[in-house]
C-alpha cells in the first residue's frame, strides 16, 4: 500500500540508480529498431544547473523517453564543453587566491592544474542533472578534449586549411585586454554608456587658418589615425579631396579621402579614419589604401607607435592626456555630453578593443553556402518556423570566422612555424617534422611554446644543420570543437557503427541565444564533413523569465534556482510546470507557486492511486476494453484514447504545452474529479459484474495514463506503476508506449457521462456563486427537457443528487419561482430554487457590491491604460502586468454580473 502522503523526496531518490543499473538509458547499436537521436547541447564544465538548463533538459528528456516507450532504438547523447575562457577564468581565479599567476606554473603546469579541477570539480551540472531526472546514455558521455574529439577537431583543421577554408590573416579582432584573447563578436556585448563627444580640428597642410573638423567619442584613437574621410558627394569638401592634414600631436601627414562611409548628415560630414582600431575604418582603410598603425599593446596600453609622451599610459589615462594636449592648441572645438554603447567582454566585463593582430580564420561565407540551401530546402526546419528568419540573416552576412584564442585551455592549433615565415600544418608533431624535413631538406627538432633552443641546437641551425620548428601557441576557439559534436561523439572521423547509425540526428532542442554560436556551426561542418545536416528540426525554445515576465539576472535578486524547487516541491513538479508553460514563441514566466501548484496535481494522481488500491483495483490480464457493457467506463477508455491521441500528436509537433495540457485535463478533471467520483457507487454498492468490469477498466486506465505521465514526470509515475504494472514489465521506463486507435472511442457514451459532470459542473458554480452553505441541499428543476435528456435524467439522477447535494431532481413545466437560479442545460432550463437556503435579498446586494467595486478598479486601470505618458515610461513588464489585472478585474466583474442574472426577479 502506498504512503498516506506524496513524498517527492523519497520517492525520487529510489529510481534513478535503477534505471542506470538496469541500462535502461542506454542505446542498442546492434538493435533492428529505427534509431532516434538528440545531442545534448554540451554544458560547460564550469556549469551548474540553472532554469535554462532545466527547461532544455527537460523537453529533451520528454522526447527521448517517449520514442524510447515508442520502441525507438533512442540516443541520447551526453557530453561536457571544456569552455576554454570560461574554465581558464576560474582556474587562475583559484590560484590567484592563493598568489600564483599561470605565468608562474608555465603551460605544462598550468595545465595540469586544470585538468586536476575538472576531475575535481567540473561537471558539476552532470551530476545535477539526475536530481531533474534526466536519462541520457551516460556511458556514452564524452568530453571535447578527450582524446577522441581532440582527433577530430585536429583532422578538420588539418582539412580546412589544405582545402583553403582556414587561413591565417591579420584582421582586427575584438580584444580584451583583461583576459589577453580575441573573442568572438557573439562574445561581446554591447553597455549603454555616458561618456563625451570630443569635436576635433585637423589643420589642412598649407592652408593657413582651414581645418577639418572630425568627433570621436575616443579621443585616443586619434594618435593611430592614417586618415580623414568625406563623402564623394558633400560639395563642402570636394576640393580637398587628395590633399592632407597634419595629424596634431602626431605630425604625421594623412590624407584626405572620398569614402561613402562618411555620413554628409551625421556631424561634420567628415570622419577620422583609425584603421587599426575600427572595424569600420578598417574596412575604409583597405578600400583607399591607408597606412594601418597600431598604437595599443595587449593591455590596452599606448605602444612605441605613438608620440613619447604617450607609451605606457593606459587607454582612459591616454584619453586624458590628449584632450588636454588638443586643447592647450586650441584644436578642441566642441565637447558634447554622449549617450553611446560600448561593447564589451561577455566574461571580462571589461570594454573591449579592435586590435590588429595576425589571427586564424575559418572562411564561413563558403561553409554557410549549403548550411543555408539546406535551410531553404526544408533538409533542416526550425520549430517554430520565425527562427529561420534569424538563421538566415546571420548565416547570409556571415564575416569571417576567428577561431584563435590566445589562451592555454583548449586545442591547441595544429601549426607549427619554420624558418623564413613558412608554416607546417598536421595532426602530429610527427607528420610536421616529417614534412619540414621534406621541404627544408635538413633536420628538423621542435620546440614548445616556451622553449629555448639549446646552445647545440642554435650551433646546427647557424650551420644550415638544423631547422627548428615551434608549435603555435594559440587554441581554438571553443566553438570550433562544438561544431563537431554531433559526429565527433559518434567516432568521426573514423568509421564507426554509431556513426552510419545514429548521424544524423533527429531534433536538437536548444535556446535562441546560441543558434549562432552552434547551430550555425554544427551545420556548416556537418555538411562539410559528412555531406548531411547534423539534425532534420531545430525546436528553439523560449527564455524562462520570473512571474513579472522580467529577465532573471543576479542583480535584480529574481534567480530562481532549478536545484531549490526541486528540493521543496520534486522534480516531477518542476519538469511538469517548466513543460506545461512552453507554448511555442513565448517566455516562460516561472514561479514557486506555479511549481507548487504542479506538486498539487502529483499528489492528486498519489491520492486517486491510493483510492484505488484502496478499493481492491488491480489489472485484470484477460481484460478486454472493447467488451466492456457500462456506459461509464466506456466513457473512461474513451476520454483516455483521446488523451493519448492529443498527447501523441503535441509532442510530434513540439507543442509541449499542450500535451501538458490535455494530461493535466484528463488526470485532474476527468480521471480524478469525475471518474473515480462516479465510480464510487459502483465500487461501494454495484453487483458483482459492475465492481469487477469497473476494477479492471480502472486499472486499465490508470497504466495508461502512467505511460502517458512518464516521459513529463518519470519518478511518480515509475513509483505507482509498482502498483499497477499488472505483467507489462518490471520499470515504466522501459515499457511500451501504448498505441491508441479511434476503435475505443464512443461518442454516445462520451455524451452522456459530459453530460452528467456538465449538470454537477453548473450546479456546483451555482453554489458557489450564491454562498450557498456546504451542507445545504437544493432542489433541481429541470424545465422543457427532451426525451434524450428525460432518459439521462433518470439513469444518473442518484448520481447527481449525490454529487450536487441536491435534495431531489424533478421535472417541471411551471414559471422559475422568485429567488432561483437557472442556467441553460442544452435545450432545457436547470433552475435552483434557492428560497430559504439563502437570503435573496442581501446575496443580491453582496453580488451588486462586489460589482461595483471593481467597476471602480476597472475606471482606475483604464484611466492608467490610457495615459501616453505611462505607457511611454513604464517599463514593459509593468504597462503588461496592469494590462493583465485590468482583464482579471473585468472577468470576476462578468463572472459575478453573470451571477446576479442567475437570480430570477
Amino acid at each position: 500500500m502506498l504512503d498516506k502522503t506524496y513524498r517527492p523526496a523519497e520517492v525520487e531518490a529510489k529510481f534513478y540508480d535503477i534505471w542506470r543499473q538496469d541500462g535502461a538509458f542506454a542505446c542498442h547499436p546492434d538493435s533492428a529498431a529505427r534509431p532516434y537521436t538528440i545531442m545534448m547541447p554540451p554544458p560547460n564544465v564550469t556549469g551548474s544547473l540553472h532554469m535554462g538548463h532545466a527547461l532544455t533538459f527537460t523537453l529533451q528528456d520528454v522526447l527521448i523517453r517517449y520514442k524510447r516507450m515508442q520502441g525507438r532504438d533512442a540516443l541520447w547523447q551526453p557530453g561536457m564543453d571544456h569552455a576554454g575562457i570560461a574554465t581558464q577564468m576560474v582556474v587562475e581565479r583559484n590560484l590567484a587566491a592563493e598568489g600564483i599567476s599561470r605565468y608562474d606554473l608555465g603551460r605544462p603546469g598550468f595545465l595540469e592544474k586544470v585538468w586536476q579541477w575538472k576531475a575535481e570539480s567540473g561537471g558539476a551540472i552532470s551530476r545535477q542533472l539526475t536530481n531533474l531526472g534526466a536519462s541520457p546514455d551516460w556511458a556514452r558521455e564524452r568530453f571535447t578534449m578527450d582524446d577522441g574529439l581532440s582527433k577530430a577537431v585536429r583532422k578538420t583543421f588539418v582539412d580546412l586549411y589544405r582545402q583553403g577554408l582556414i587561413y591565417r590573416d591579420q584582421r582586427l579582432v575584438n580584444w580584451d585586454p583583461k583576459l589577453h584573447t580575441a573573442i568572438s563578436d557573439l562574445e561581446v556585448e554591447q553597455v549603454e554608456v555616458n561618456g563625451k563627444l570630443w569635436h576635433f580640428k585637423y589643420p589642412v597642410e598649407g592652408e593657413n587658418g582651414v581645418f577639418i573638423t572630425v568627433a570621436t567619442t575616443r579621443p585616443e584613437t586619434m594618435l593611430g589615425d592614417t586618415g580623414v574621410a568625406v563623402h564623394p558627394e558633400d560639395e563642402r569638401y570636394t576640393h580637398l579631396v587628395g590633399k592632407h592634414v597634419i595629424l596634431p600631436l602626431v605630425g604625421r601627414r594623412i590624407p584626405i579621402v572620398a569614402d561613402e562611409w562618411a555620413d554628409p548628415e551625421t556631424g561634420s560630414g567628415a570622419v577620422k579614419i583609425t584603421p587599426a582600431h575600427d572595424f569600420n575604418d578598417f574596412e575604409v582603410g583597405r578600400r583607399r589604401g591607408l597606412e594601418t598603425v597600431n598604437i595599443l599593446d595587449r593591455n590596452a596600453r599606448l605602444n612605441d607607435n605613438v608620440p613619447e609622451a604617450y607609451r605606457g599610459l593606459d587607454r582612459y589615462e591616454a584619453r586624458k592626456r590628449v584632450v588636454a594636449d588638443l586643447e592647450a592648441q586650441g584644436l578642441v572645438a566642441e565637447i558634447e555630453d554622449h549617450v553611446h554603447m560600448v561593447p564589451h567582454g561577455d566574461r571580462s566585463g571589461v570594454a573591449i578593443e579592435p586590435w590588429l593582430t595576425d589571427q586564424w580564420y575559418v572562411d564561413a561565407k563558403t561553409l554557410a553556402k549549403p548550411a543555408i540551401e539546406a535551410v531553404e530546402q526544408g533538409r533542416t526546419r526550425f520549430v517554430p518556423q520565425q527562427w529561420e528568419n534569424v538563421y538566415f540573416e546571420w548565416m547570409r552576412n556571415i564575416q569571417p570566422w576567428c577561431i584563435s584564442r590566445q589562451i592555454w585551455w583548449g586545442h591547441q592549433i595544429p601549426a607549427w612555424y619554420g624558418r623564413d615565415g613558412d608554416i607546417f600544418v598536421e595532426t602530429t608533431e610527427e607528420a610536421a617534422r616529417t614534412e619540414a624535413e621534406a621541404h627544408y631538406g635538413v633536420a628538423v627538432e621542435t620546440l614548445g611554446a616556451e622553449e629555448e633552443a639549446s646552445a647545440d641546437q642554435a650551433a646546427r641551425v647557424a650551420e644550415g644543420k638544423l631547422v627548428l620548428l615551434r608549435r603555435d601557441e594559440d587554441v581554438l576557439d571553443t566553438w570550433f570543437s562544438s561544431g563537431l559534436w554531433p559526429f565527433s561523439t559518434l567516432g568521426w572521423p573514423d568509421e564507426t557503427p554509431e556513426l552510419r547509425r545514429y548521424y544524423p540526428t533527429d531534433v536538437l532542442v536548444t535556446g535562441f541565444d546560441i543558434i549562432f554560436f552552434w547551430v550555425a556551426r554544427m551545420m556548416m561542418m556537418g555538411l562539410h564533413f559528412m555531406d548531411e545536416v547534423p539534425f532534420h528540426t531545430v525546436y528553439i525554445h523560449a527564455l524562462v523569465r520570473d512571474a513579472k515576465g522580467q529577465k532573471m539576472s543576479k542583480s535584480k535578486g529574481n534567480v530562481i534556482d532549478p536545484l531549490d524547487l526541486i528540493e521543496r516541491f520534486g522534480a516531477d513538479a518542476l519538469r511538469f510546470t517548466l513543460v506545461a508553460l512552453s507554448a511555442q514563441g513565448r517566455d516562460i514566466k516561472m514561479s514557486e507557486q506555479r511549481v507548487e501548484g504542479y506538486r498539487n496535481f502529483a499528489t492528486k494522481l498519489w491520492n486517486a492511486a491510493r483510492f484505488c488500491l484502496m478499493n481492491e483495483v488491480a489489472p485484470d490480464p484477460a481484460f478486454d476494453p472493447r467488451a466492456v457493457k457500462q456506459t461509464l467506463n466506456r466513457w473512461a477508455i474513451a476520454k483516455t484514447v483521446r488523451a493519448g491521441l492529443a498527447v501523441d500528436a503535441a509532442l510530434e509537433a513540439y507543442r509541449f504545452n499542450d500535451a501538458a495540457g490535455a494530461l493535466y485535463q484528463f488526470t485532474w478533471h476527468q480521471f480524478c474529479d469525475w471518474y473515480v467520483e462516479f465510480a464510487k457507487p459502483i465500487l461501494q454498492s454495484g453487483d458483482d459484474e459492475s465492481r469487477a468490469e469497473t476494477r479492471a477498466t480502472i486499472a486499465w486506465v490508470m497504466q495508461r495514463l502512467l505511460h502517458l505521465l512518464h516521459p513529463f514526470m518519470p519518478f511518480v509515475t515509475e513509483e505507482l506503476w509498482e502498483q499497477f504494472g499488472g505483467g507489462e514489465g518490471d520499470r515504466l521506463i522501459t515499457g511500451t508506449w501504448p498505441a491508441f486507435g479511434d476503435d475505443l472511442l464512443d461518442e454516445a457514451a462520451e455524451a452522456e457521462i459530459d453530460w452528467v459532470s456538465r449538470v454537477v459542473g453548473e450546479i456546483r458554480t451555482v453554489r458557489g456563486e450564491m454562498n450557498v452553505p456546504s451542507n445545504a441541499e437544493a432542489p433541481l428543476l429541470l424545465k422543457g427537457a427532451n426525451a434524450e435528456t428525460r432518459r439521462r435524467l433518470d439513469a444518473h439522477a442518484p448520481l447527481i443528487k449525490r454529487l450536487a447535494r441536491l435534495e431531489s431532481v424533478d421535472l417541471t413545466d411551471a414559471a422559475v419561482p422568485h429567488g432561483a437560479a437557472q442556467f441553460l442545460l442544452d435545450e432545457a432550463t436547470a433552475i435552483l430554487p434557492l428560497q430559504g437556503i439563502i437570503d435573496i435579498d442581501q446575496e443580491q446586494q453582496r453580488l451588486q457590491k462586489e460589482i461595483e467595486k471593481l467597476e471602480s478598479d476597472l475606471s482606475k486601470y483604464d484611466k492608467k491604460l490610457s495615459n501616453e505618458q505611462f505607457l511611454n515610461k513604464a517599463p514593459a513588464e509593468v504597462v503588461e502586468e496592469q494590462r493583465q489585472r485590468r482583464a482579471d478585474a473585468a472577468a470576476a466583474r462578468d463572472k459575478l454580473a453573470h451571477a446576479l442574472d442567475r437570480l430570477a426577479g
